[in-house]
């Protein structure tokens, strides 16, 4: 289009000098006004439409982008969608040294609990003392660290992964509710296992006051747990319909890698049996040493670095000499 809007004045010229051959008159001279008038007003019209032409096809070629939005814009988050409900997670797991297994457990979870809708927050309770391991006073830590924005508990084991969408997660409003059931999880069968998985409201673990703090070393401190839920009278609730059995979940704790203390030493052979009537919540000694939010492969999570203290005049287990 552009092209020929410049050839055509060249055209027109080469017929000017035939209508001009004749006898110059003033009727010639005017005629021949108001053809050069004419023709510049085409030469105008077919250059502009050329030219408009042309930023149309370059506009569909390089599209500008659209302006930024505007900075009190802001997409609706889970928090402000009311079909996620009003109840909000506290994701506990007691934790040292099993970097490999939070990798996975963190992102897994996240994405796990979002399509669940759970409101949730990953507390990863790393105890960095010289102690021995202890998981009931991690959790103790857990819940007394997981702030006033959460409702209720997952005492959640890093190594295990819910693989049956259909596992609830939601609030346990009529009692404690023990997501890895013996009918389900890989390795324990026995009918007061209550370890795992399990959920309770905030109000029902304190009900219990916490889990006991003597147990250093892997082991027993679920089973004492139990009798804390039948002293406190809490009707322990177990999923129903799972049709997966020991496929429900995926345990990926390597035990050729990482071996648990399973050592029993001194008295703790005889106490590990025996029920803690006042120890828990009301006794829990710990000091947090650092806090760190932290985000793997997209999911957040924060990291509370945790020293327990241990009286070893009533647990000298804790340390192993």
């Amino acid at each position: 289009m552009m092209y020929s809007s410049r050839r055509k004045p060249v055209l027109y010229f080469k017929e000017e000098r035939r209508f001009l051959s004749g006898k110059c008159t003033i009727y010639k001279l005017f005629g021949l006004c108001m053809v050069l008038v004419l023709i510049s007003l085409l030469w105008l019209q077919l250059s502009c439409s050329g030219d408009m032409s042309s930023v149309t096809h370059q506009n569909r070629r390089d599209p500008q982008p659209p302006p930024p939005p505007c900075p009190t814009e802001r997409q609706a988050s889970a928090a402000d969608d009311p079909s996620w409900g009003p109840h909000k997670l506290a994701l506990v797991v007691p934790f040292r040294e099993r970097f490999e297994e939070l990798l996975v457990f963190v992102p897994f979870m996240h994405k796990f609990l979002n399509k669940k809708k759970i409101r949730h927050k990953i507390l990863i309770i790393n105890q960095v003392d010289h102690y021995r391991f202890n998981r009931a006073s991690l959790i103790n830590v857990g819940y007394m660290e997981s702030g006033n924005d959460t409702d209720y508990l997952a005492m959640h084991d890093v190594d295990l992964l819910p693989l049956n969408e259909a596992l609830d997660y939601g609030f346990p409003k009529e009692g404690p509710f023990h997501v890895a059931s013996p009918e389900l999880h890989p390795l324990y069968h026995y009918k007061t296992y209550v370890g795992g998985i399990l959920l309770l409201t905030k109000r029902h673990y304190h009900m219990c006051n916490g889990m006991s703090n003597r147990f250093w070393g892997w082991g027993r401190e679920d089973d004492e747990f139990y009798r804390r839920l039948r002293k406190a009278e809490l009707q322990l609730f177990r999923p129903s319909g799972i049709t997966t059995g020991y496929k429900t979940f995926l345990h990926i704790h390597d035990s050729a890698w990482r071996k648990r203390d399973q050592k029993r030493v001194a008295a703790q052979k005889q106490e590990q049996f025996k029920v803690d009537p006042d120890g828990g919540l009301t006794n829990l000694q710990y000091q947090v040493d650092s806090r760190q939010e932290l985000t793997i492969s997209g999911a957040p999570c924060t990291i509370i670095n945790t020293k327990l203290e241990c009286d070893q005049s009533q647990t000298p287990w804790c340390l192993l000499s």
